[in-house]
């Protein structure tokens, strides 16, 4: 039997903890709570997540914030139901319920902030410099990119779909599952050529 404090102190990779991820706006607001149904599972898929995407980028780039990391079902529900910016619990590429999936069918996702990337980009700088940089080295699964802070959700599977979206002009989609990049190698590298020497595992 876990009890939430200690659920919160697990550690999920070299730099972040469960605790980090089980915050929630909706949750606190509405007087919820953000438990999962089955820890040990949010807490596989979890490591999985933290360890293949989160950690790179946090030795990359210093902090990353984390902005909704995970919910439980019935959270994500009651977000979705009350137009609070959750997808429906069925929809594929919903990846905050980490406890949802076993193998091929494993997912697990948050919403993050690149400090460092937010200041270009208040600056003016464009949001697809940093998708593509993190085409290039991450085995991400679906990236979905804000005008907020240039948040975004990113998210991890065993085997990835690899695609790119927007909220940000230009909007839609920028890379669909099983597509060629619209732009070759080169063209990508000149547009984060001055981004922080990469740190972490190497991209697939």
């Amino acid at each position: 039997m876990w009890s939430l404090e200690t659920l919160g102190r697990v550690r999920l990779s070299r730099y972040f903890y469960m605790r980090e991820f089980l915050y929630s706006e909706i949750a606190n607001f509405h007087g919820l709570q953000n438990i999962p149904d089955d820890p040990d599972l949010a807490i596989e898929n979890g490591r999985a997540f933290c360890a293949a995407l989160l950690d790179p980028l946090e030795e990359t780039f210093g902090r990353v914030a984390v902005r909704s990391g995970y919910r439980s079902a019935t959270l994500n529900r009651f977000g979705n139901e009350n137009g609070l910016n959750c997808a429906r619990n069925d929809y594929p590429q919903e990846c905050h319920i980490w406890d949802r999936g076993r193998g091929e069918e494993a997912i697990a996702g948050a919403s993050v902030v690149i400090p460092w990337f937010a200041d270009h980009y208040a600056e003016g700088r464009d949001w697809r410099d940093l998708a593509w940089w993190l085409h290039d080295h991450l085995p991400y699964s679906e990236l979905w990119f804000f005008p907020k802070l240039c948040a975004f959700n990113i998210s991890w599977r065993p085997e990835p779909w690899r695609m790119i979206s927007s909220y940000i002009a230009p909007r839609g989609t920028l890379l669909r599952r099983g597509a060629a990049p619209g732009e070759g190698p080169s063209e990508r590298r000149a547009r984060y050529a001055d981004f922080p020497v990469f740190r972490g595992l190497a991209g697939p």
